[in-house]
């Protein structure tokens, strides 16, 4: 007896060491569930149970994550890093995550991410950046996203978005954009046009609402007629560039003089959205044209009158002026008649 109880106790603590479960966490071996959260970690805990699908490490106190943070659980499937202290993201943090769909990095302090960041997630469908402080996305954060479906990147420090990001998911039907600095200037055209395609299609997105210039601040990005977008101005050919090198200089390079910081500030005016007369309303232009008919009617009308009063004034001072001659001529012509008939035959 003494020996069997021996062996479980050996088998049981082999189980332990192979699928072990970390302190402070609670495994759920029939789901593959692993709940890390609300334990006030620091790091990612080691020795995670290697078929380990869905991971909970949300509500700590993480803030950084290495390359290769989750090597021992490859066969994870949704990840929850929200409401920690994420600040810093090593490029190949996620790598080893083939089979990743679901990544929840909501209520970090993440300020960018770097363009290679996401380059081992395939299978990513879900993917919440949102509440965060992120300034700027790259133009592309990894391959053709073919499966992702759902991006939520509202309530963060968003002034543009690159049309050329959005147009690497094109399987997205859930796009969450509110509650950024959306600048709203010839940069965000692309992003204006890109939307009313996406809504075309059936996509569905919160909008964008403007935080400046103040022109349009407030405004829904796409109620803004196209016809108030004007192309962003080109950068100016440098001119010492077409000069020949002087000589002394090292490898080509001409000493430049400090830039003006005012020209760059007038290139950001002149790319600013300026707003030009605002078109016709079609009620104001219906109601103008009903107006002006009835006015030019009206006129019609009192032409009308005029011109039947003028009529029958003129015939009845005909008629009055004609009716006292034709009685003066009677009597001569009854005289002539007279005349005629007592003159011989």
């Amino acid at each position: 007896v003494v020996g069997e109880l021996l062996l479980f106790s050996g088998v049981i603590v082999l189980l332990q060491v192979v699928y072990g479960c970390p302190d402070k966490c609670r495994c759920h071996s029939s789901t593959n569930f692993v709940d890390c959260s609300q334990q006030g970690l620091a790091e990612i805990p080691s020795h995670l149970p290697p078929q380990t699908q869905t991971l909970h490490l949300q509500d700590n106190q993480i803030h950084h994550l290495p390359a290769f943070a989750f090597r021992s659980v490859p066969w994870l499937t949704a990840l929850n890093l929200s409401n920690n202290s994420l600040s810093d993201l090593a490029p190949g943090a996620f790598h080893g995550l083939q089979h990743l769909q679901v990544l929840n990095l909501t209520q970090n302090s993440l300020l960018s991410l770097e363009s290679r960041l996401f380059h081992s997630l395939p299978q990513l469908r879900e993917l919440d950046l949102s509440s965060n402080n992120i300034s700027h996305l790259p133009t592309s954060l990894g391959e053709t996203w073919e499966n992702l479906t759902i991006l939520a990147i509202q309530q963060n420090q968003l002034q543009q978005l690159d049309r050329a990001l959005l147009e690497s998911m094109p399987s997205v039907r859930l796009l969450f954009l509110k509650d950024n600095l959306w600048k709203c200037n010839c940069h965000l055209l692309g992003l204006k046009l890109w939307l009313e395609k996406f809504i075309y299609k059936g996509g569905i997105t919160d909008g964008v609402i403007c935080g400046s210039p103040d022109t349009w601040k407030g405004k829904d990005l796409l109620r803004i007629p196209h016809e108030l977008y004007q192309p962003c101005p080109l950068a100016a050919p440098d001119p010492e560039s077409s000069q020949p090198q002087r000589p002394g200089s090292t490898h080509g390079v001409v000493l430049r003089p400090p830039e003006n910081h005012n020209s760059g500030e007038r290139d950001l005016f002149e790319c600013e959205l300026k707003p030009k007369p605002r078109p016709a309303n079609l009620r104001h232009a219906i109601a103008t044209v009903i107006i002006t008919g009835v006015v030019c009617g009206i006129v019609c009308l009192m032409m009308l009158a005029a011109a039947i009063y003028g009529c029958t004034y003129a015939a009845i001072t005909a008629q009055y002026h004609g009716g006292p001659l034709a009685q003066t001529n009677d009597p001569g012509k009854v005289e002539e008649k007279e005349r005629l008939d007592s003159s011989p035959a």
